[in-house]
């Protein structure tokens, strides 16, 4: 059985003259992913594996969800690749996670997390927004095979009362 938890970073400014990639998170962007991580933290796996987007606002949004969530910022992996916002991209390359991986959170980037999201999950979602969290899981043993998974969480910023 697989585990998938996609992150969509967390608010940014389009504000500074600087390109796509270089982007910085905006203030509200850093308290909804950190409202977010505490939210989530009763529900994440023991072991994991942490991937994230090499973009500034999806790097900036991994660290700081793991700093809120106790978890070793030495653990994320930065990868070039994630900074994708194809959904058949983002799936090729989950599609690579070592299959001794059992348990895989990605930090990335719309469209392609609302796309993967939709093509694996068992319901419907519009839009992740920014700074949500969606917990995907998959009868399948091995990353190459997954197929059609059942969504078990869900936790958009919006949503959570303080």
């Amino acid at each position: 059985m697989k585990s998938l938890i996609l992150i969509r970073h967390a608010k940014s400014s389009w504000d500074f003259p600087v390109t796509d990639k270089e982007r910085p998170l905006l203030e509200s962007g850093i308290k909804n992913i950190k409202k977010v991580a505490r939210k989530a933290l009763v529900s994440l796996p023991q072991k994991k594996t942490i991937w994230s987007s090499t973009a500034t606002r999806a790097s900036h949004t991994a660290r700081l969800f793991c700093e809120t969530a106790s978890i070793g910022q030495d653990s994320i992996v930065f990868k070039d690749s994630l900074y994708t916002f194809d959904g058949d991209k983002l799936e090729n390359e989950i599609r690579k996670c070592e299959n001794e991986t059992e348990n895989l959170i990605l930090f990335g980037h719309n469209e392609a997390i609302t796309n993967i999201v939709n093509k694996f999950g068992d319901r419907f979602i519009m839009n992740v927004p920014t700074a949500g969290f969606v917990h995907l899981q998959f009868e399948q043993d091995r990353w190459q095979d997954i197929g059609k998974g059942s969504i078990v969480k869900v936790i958009f910023p919006k949503e959570i009362t303080e």
